[in-house]
């Protein structure tokens, strides 16, 4: 007689190397604190680096040449204590205006006036859902990424917007809604720093490199628009390698879509055509948009336009006044097409409206406007003591002894910030941290900031997708579990891997020929190279 036997709970599967590897990822990122205490953190450590460092009169020689400017009459860079006294009166003294003079801030907030009025008024909703749902069945994949990607204009849209539609018209289409969510998924956060318009990231990125760069070079201007060149090109290498990805790895791997694993109770997403009212709407807007693009030219293009330095030669150089105040055209520019289409459309039906749509933006960065703040009194603390200049001369100096100077510096740039991302999320917050060392570092090798801030981008993008850090993952969860109820954070990291590793290769490619290989400005007016004094 056989004995029956023991029975127990199933043991679970075991994971994957990568499971394992991510759920690592995923723990240390949650050992961090919120963005803002740790800005707060890293003041304090600052004022108290810079106090130790001083008491032991850490210096470096200063590499710049005599008579530059910021550079002492000795030639020697040294540590600042901020824990004397006269250290605590420029904290004290200083902490509004380190706020109010923070240049992000002011460049983000104008900017966000008027793209508010184009996402409140529905305008930019309207854009996408048109473009997406009026593609031809065969270039779906490719107009879900480009839209995805256009999407960043404005921060939240395509989150919210672009990923369950996109996933709504796989489903539709017959194909698996994950293959859809993950090509949006791709665009918005892969993606998330090309773009053929200038968005709020930009002027964002440049005042944060614009505060680095001026640790080696007082009087150094970086505006919003230094990347714009490559970014546009980014656009569409980023788009194809989207689609090859969703169309070549991940939809051949997740095969047919199973019905029963539908979520009843999800809400459908409407994939209802624009109606007539909203498609007028949106016609009247792309006109008034286009009006609005050629007054600016006839201010620009023309040798003596209104938006030109006065008494300049036909050069990059002249355009300074439109590029220093591209910020106000972007949102004159939304501004303006926003209304036209809220008031053709009914979303804005007078002037109280417009102000409570601008009001409406401005209340989604109150946690930016906090972050700010602290941001802003790390990078003056670490402007103040010098410790910047201190870190880039020795950072500088070692990658000089070991003979990694030339472009593959970049390489390992963009890899360093590809893993920094996986535990600082958020774009602004990793840059501030890490701008004042490498900026001053590379500038120090001979690369312009310009250059530096793009490489940055390349490697702050890449790995949004495999992150649980990333703000929007656990709304991406969300919808991933209207279709697959089971789905778990490692299916959707592993789902979105191949486009992580893609990007990471095609993109970091298409850096090097465009800025090494073909020699080509990373944006108007940005050299590609820096020369000290």
């Amino acid at each position: 007689m056989t004995r029956p036997q023991a029975t127990g709970p199933a043991s679970p599967p075991p994971r994957s190397a990568i499971t394992r590897l991510l759920n690592v990822v995923e723990w240390l990122g949650n050992l961090l604190p919120h963005p803002v205490t740790l800005f707060a953190l890293l003041s304090v450590l600052i004022l108290l680096l810079s106090g130790l460092l001083a008491h032991f009169g850490v210096s470096v020689p200063d590499p710049r040449p005599a008579g530059t400017s910021g550079r002492a009459e000795d030639g020697v860079i040294r540590v600042i204590s901020l824990l004397d006294a006269e250290g605590l009166r420029r904290i004290v003294t200083g902490l509004v205006t380190n706020f109010t003079g923070f240049v992000p801030l002011g460049t983000v907030l104008v900017a966000m006036l008027g793209v508010g009025i184009a996402e409140r008024s529905g305008l930019l909703t309207a854009a996408i859902k048109q473009l997406v749902l009026g593609a031809p069945k065969n270039l779906v994949t490719v107009v879900i990424v480009f839209a995805a990607i256009m999407s960043n204009t404005a921060s939240e849209m395509g989150y919210v917007v672009v990923i369950p539609l996109a996933a709504a018209i796989f489903h539709a289409l017959g194909r698996h809604p994950l293959a859809g969510l993950a090509a949006a998924f791709a665009g918005v956060s892969g993606g998330y720093s090309a773009n053929l318009l200038i968005g709020t990231v930009d002027p964002l990125l440049a005042g944060i490199t614009q505060e680095a760069a001026r640790l080696i070079d007082p009087a150094y201007e970086v505006h919003a628009a230094v990347n714009w060149y490559f970014m546009i090109v980014s656009t569409f290498v980023v788009t194809g390698l989207g689609w090859f990805v969703t169309a070549c790895i991940v939809e051949p791997k997740l095969g047919p879509y199973d019905p029963q694993q539908l979520d009843p109770a999800a809400e459908p997403v409407s994939m209802a055509p624009l109606e007539a009212v909203e498609r007028r709407a949106l016609l009247w807007a792309g006109m008034t948009a286009a009006l609005v693009a050629a007054v600016i030219a006839a201010l620009v293009v023309p040798a003596g336009g209104a938006l030109r330095q006065p008494g300049m030669a036909d050069t990059l150089g002249s355009l300074r006044p439109f590029l220093t105040g591209i910020v106000v055209l972007v949102a004159v520019f939304f501004g303006i097409a926003g209304i036209v289409y809220g008031a053709l459309a009914g979303t804005i039906r007078n002037d109280r409206d417009v102000i409570d749509a601008m009001a409406r933006s401005m209340g989604t960065l109150s946690l930016y406007i906090v972050l700010v703040f602290f941001a802003a009194q790390f990078v003056a603390f670490f402007n103040w003591s010098q410790l910047g200049q201190v870190m880039a001369v020795l950072g500088s100096n070692l990658l000089q002894s070991i003979g990694l100077t030339g472009p593959l510096v970049f390489l390992a740039f963009i890899a360093i910030c590809a893993l920094i991302n996986l535990s600082l999320g958020s774009a602004s917050a990793q840059w501030a941290v890490t701008a004042p060392i490498f900026v001053p570092m590379l500038m120090l090798v001979g690369y312009s900031p310009e250059v530096i801030q793009a490489a940055y981008r390349i490697g702050d993008s890449v790995t949004n997708l495999i992150t649980p850090m990333m703000s929007y993952f656990g709304l991406i969860m969300a919808f991933a579990a209207r279709y697959q109820r089971d789905i778990g954070v490692g299916t959707l990291i592993a789902m979105m891997l191949p486009y992580s590793v893609v990007f990471f290769v095609g993109w970091s490619l298409l850096f090097f020929v465009w800025v090494f290989g073909l020699g080509l400005p990373v944006g108007p007016g940005a050299p590609t190279y820096y020369t000290p004094g």
